[in-house]
């Protein structure tokens, strides 16, 4: 199968007439072309997209909701066929892309196209003087960049505020899972979305990306990804002084206090280190345990680990699939021989996993405990994104939080207790952008939702993600 970039309403080929090997991850087998675009390509959807910004802006409320609304429908019916696109693009198993990743992706464009109809200013009375209330308008081109492991989910999550509020969009989704991003334009086009409204450029980062963000005529840029390629972003438009929304990389504590529910604890920290392989900016790859439960902990955690399943990602008993590229496979590797060498003990996983059959040539590996690491080691500071987990110990809650601070990151935290006070104590103290008490990758998408540190710049989600993507001004009008 050969996918197209979408500009102005019409599927069309790049203009270099190139076009990309996309690789089933489970079977190592390429099973679709796409477009190696570049910045004459860019060129043309950034276009569109400003020739259709100025009736876009003009649509009313009322039908911009209607067509977002008509977009969610849309992706539930086709439901099926997206979530099995997603699992042959990303090597994730197909009940997970059927449980999450589609459900997700229709409620986000089901949250924006409704709360638009009720987003208020505020209005302020000078002591009888003057009347201040606040404009939000938008900007114009929205440059809309998401990446691999959660493909439609977050590139959704981008969009469908932007379109929203009234701005039109140039999006780039990652040139290893393009197929979600292809449907999902299929998909806007059913719906009677204007032509350039939405506009999907597939390619490499260096020939789409950087054009796209640092293009004239685009005024906001939203971008989930590596914390390496979020720096060179933000390098590179700062003196364009452009709005920009940066959500990168987190090595996340998962703090596990002896008064926990031990149950739950086990099981939820089995989810938060392994769910779609460890390849979630969210997981919890840091497990950090009261010594007086640790090997109670390790032994049941262990075990349960020990239970998943890792194997055809359309198998619906596989609890892990491949990882998303025998490249990204290595490097997780690499990131588990550095742990031994460091002085880690392996105690569950390390290595590939074989399977047989179609899968003979899939990219997987088995679910990896390790311990015996120090904090400020390479494996416990860097994120590595696949399905390895350290346990570490402490002493004290005092100790816990410095350990979970102790990181360049600051994406999210779990904490377990059944303490209330030390639930709201330690939550407050922990320098994370999202805090999960009980619970992990519980979302409301009223809250806003980003990073500290090298985690992110600027905030995105819930009613925030509106303002982001608007021009804000204060008019003042003086009583005579």
């Amino acid at each position: 199968m050969t996918i197209q970039n979408y500009i102005g309403g019409v599927f069309t080929a790049p203009n270099s007439g190139k076009y990309l090997d996309n690789i089933n991850p489970a079977t190592g087998q390429v099973y679709s072309q796409i477009p190696d675009s570049d910045q004459t390509d860019v060129e043309q959807a950034v276009l569109a997209a400003k020739k259709a910004f100025k009736s876009w802006r003009e649509t009313p409320v009322q039908k911009r909701s209607e067509i977002l609304l008509k977009i969610a429908t849309l992706i539930k019916e086709n439901a099926e066929d997206l979530a099995l696109c997603e699992t042959i693009d990303n090597g994730k198993p197909l009940w997970l892309c059927k449980s999450v990743d589609i459900p997700r992706a229709a409620a986000n464009f089901e949250f924006y196209a409704t709360g638009i109809r009720h987003w208020a200013s505020k209005a302020h009375l000078s002591d009888d003087k003057a009347l201040n209330y606040t404009l939000h308008q938008p900007m114009g081109v929205a440059a809309c960049i998401s990446p691999w492991n959660l493909p439609l989910y977050l590139l959704t999550w981008k969009i469908a505020p932007a379109l929203a509020v009234g701005n039109t969009v140039v999006a780039k989704p990652s040139e290893i899972t393009p197929m979600t991003a292809y449907k999902l334009c299929e998909i806007a086009h059913k719906a009677g979305l204007p032509d350039g409204v939405l506009n999907v450029v597939h390619g490499l980062g260096p020939k789409v990306g950087e054009p796209l963000i640092t293009h004239k005529d685009v005024p906001i840029i939203s971008f989930t990804g590596g914390t390496s390629t979020g720096s060179r972003i933000a390098t590179l438009v700062a003196p364009a002084f452009k709005k920009v929304s940066l959500e990168l990389g987190g090595k996340n504590p998962n703090i596990i206090f002896a008064d926990a529910d031990l149950k739950r604890a086990v099981d939820t920290a089995v989810k938060a280190s392994f769910s779609n392989q460890g390849q979630i900016c969210l997981c919890g790859s840091r497990i950090l345990i009261e010594s007086s439960i640790y090997e109670t902990f390790k032994t049941a955690f262990i075990e349960n680990s020990k239970a998943l399943k890792v194997g055809d990602p359309l198998d619906e008993n596989s609890n892990l699939g491949a990882m998303v590229s025998e490249a990204h496979m290595n490097k997780v590797l690499s990131c588990i021989e550095t742990a031994k060498q460091e002085g880690g003990k392996i105690l569950l996983g390390g290595e590939r996993v074989h399977l047989k059959g179609n899968n003979k040539d899939g990219f997987f590996i088995a679910p990896t405990i390790i311990e015996g690491l120090s904090n400020t080691c390479k494996t416990n500071q860097n994120e590595i994104f696949g399905p390895v987990v350290t346990l570490q110990p402490f002493d004290t809650e005092q100790e816990a939080v410095e350990l979970a601070n102790q990181s360049t990151y600051g994406l999210s935290a779990s904490i377990f207790t059944e303490n209330a006070s030390r639930a709201h104590r330690v939550s407050a103290q922990i320098h994370a952008g999202i805090v999960w008490v009980n619970t992990w990758l519980y979302r409301d998408l009223r809250t806003p939702f980003g990073g500290y540190k090298q985690s992110g710049l600027g905030r995105e989600g819930g009613f925030k993600a509106f303002a982001f993507f608007t021009e804000t001004k204060n008019v003042c009008i003086k009583y005579s």
